[in-house]
């Protein structure tokens, strides 16, 4: 019979412990946000930023190299992956109270009485050797107290792989913001250095004509100004660039050379120049996994209200085990040297001063609080698209206009240059001109870096950054799929 006994248990307790949970039905709160966006979208077929790989989107050679060393050694995301591993761990620990646990034991136990308590008036000393196989408070789950508990254990692994895929996408966007913003302080320096030989040319210009008696010193002092003014903005720069190559260093995670700087200004495109689709605001929901992750919190707490109501109820665990005890350890496993032993154990809450009630209205409060943060998730989620539409909608106009800009305020600083000359003019039109054209190019660089962040920052806006075969995402892929 013994060895029929540890079996039974087993196959009775999984029966009994596979019942319902009594968590609420989970159901999506409805999206806090309009069904359209407020910029009118082109009737044109366009592509989704979700459909379309960071290696597709970003077509610089430079830029993508970065890339891929940021997803390798950028700490935050790695960070990120690991937290999805201990996730996954703290899951699989959590699931593995809905299976007994079975342990087998051996042990010996010896006890000497002396003389006086024998029965035989003379000190004995006595032995018993066990071996058994058993489960040990294993709770039989009938109202789906530890199921809840898992599911909610389950959702917050899952809601550390949305984040994972967040901090990805995030540091995708950040590595080309910064690769565009060094860019165009490189195109300013470049810029600066023109300006301060333009103006150095012109001061010596200026001397020569004091000298002659043909300029004033007010034309010499105000040339003085402006060719300090320039050196000036050429120190700044210097140490911009040497801050923004800091910065993109410290996102790919290791030392660069030079000859993975930028080298091309902000005219030249880093990503693809095809509009991306913005669809609907509920394509939204299903593409980023910031909202995601919100609504898996959500989810684990819709399940840890189950938990909490589980508590109300009766609680049944079960302790059984079986094997053999002999007095002689060559005896142990000698036929009629069985034994088994079966402790069911029932707990049923009477007077808890409120403890349970207490926990259940905690457990509610946390699944308002998660409903209110993935609401927020999704309007954030919204202004962000609708900001990178609007901004799309009037930035080309922006470029055009200070393209037009740079190119009349050159013409104007050549007649102004050429009646300086002729005497007709004194210096200060001329001043006036350099200055106008030197705010208009670095307007138009301004113009032409916002341009190209805002593509992408609709990009990530939109959920795009979807991992490439190979790249360091992988490692999530492959968490998720070893927990399921």
């Amino acid at each position: 019979m013994t060895k029929f006994f540890l079996p039974t248990v087993l196959a009775a307790s999984l029966a009994l412990g596979g019942c319902a949970s009594l968590a609420p039905t989970y159901e999506r709160p409805a999206a806090p946000v309009a069904a359209q966006w407020p910029v009118p979208q082109s009737a044109t077929p366009q592509t989704k930023a979700a459909d379309i790989g960071w290696r597709e989107f970003f077509t610089d050679p430079k830029l993508q190299q970065l890339i891929e060393q940021a997803l390798a050694n950028n700490r935050d995301l790695r960070v990120a992956v690991l937290n999805v591993e201990r996730a996954q761990a703290q899951y699989r620990v959590q699931r593995a109270d809905q299976l007994p646990s079975v342990n087998a034991g051996v042990g010996q136990s010896a006890q000497r009485l002396p003389g006086a308590l024998s029965t035989t008036g003379q000190p004995a000393i006595s032995r018993q050797y066990t071996a058994t196989l058993g489960i040990s408070a294993y709770e039989l789950d009938l109202f789906g107290r530890v199921r809840s508990l898992s599911d909610a254990a389950l959702s917050q692994y899952l809601g550390t792989e949305d984040a994972r895929r967040s901090a990805q996408i995030s540091l995708i966007a950040q590595v080309a913001g910064s690769y565009l913003t060094l860019a165009a302080d490189q195109e300013r320096l470049r810029l600066a250095e023109q300006t301060l030989l333009a103006r150095q040319d012109g001061l010596r210009l200026t001397q020569r004509l004091q000298q002659a008696g043909v300029s004033s010193t007010l034309d010499l002092r105000q040339a003085e100004i402006s060719a300090e003014t320039a050196q000036t903005d050429l120190a700044s720069l210097t140490a911009q660039v040497a801050q923004d190559r800091n910065a993109l260093e410290l996102l790919v995670g290791q030392p660069l050379t030079a000859a993975q700087w930028p080298t091309a200004g902000t005219d030249a495109p880093v990503s693809q120049l095809t509009e991306l689709s913005a669809g609907l605001p509920s394509d939204v929901l299903l593409t980023r996994p910031d909202v995601q992750q919100a609504e898996r919190t959500l989810q684990a707490a819709n399940a840890n209200i189950g938990a909490a109501r589980a508590a109300f109820f009766p609680r049944i665990s079960l302790t059984a085990s079986a094997g053999s005890a002999s007095p002689a350890l060559g005896d142990l496993f000698r036929a009629g040297s069985g034994t088994w032993s079966f402790v069911p154990q029932l707990t049923l809450p009477i007077f808890d001063a409120g403890r349970n009630q207490a926990n259940l209205k905690v457990a509610e409060v946390d699944r308002d609080i998660a409903v209110a943060q993935y609401e927020k998730a999704i309007q954030s989620a919204f202004r962000d698209v609708a900001d990178a539409l609007a901004q799309r909608a009037t930035i080309g106009q922006q470029v055009a206009s200070q393209q037009r800009l740079v190119a009349q305020t050159q013409d104007a600083l050549r007649l102004a240059e050429a009646r300086f000359r002729q005497g007709l003019d004194d210096r200060l039109a001329t001043l006036d001109s350099q200055r106008s054209l030197y705010g208009a190019q670095q307007g138009l660089i301004n113009a032409r870096l916002a341009q190209q962040v805002n593509r992408v920052t609709l990009y990530k806006a939109l959920g795009g950054g979807a991992p490439a075969p190979g790249d360091a995402s992988g490692t999530g892929a492959r968490a998720t799929q070893s927990a399921s």
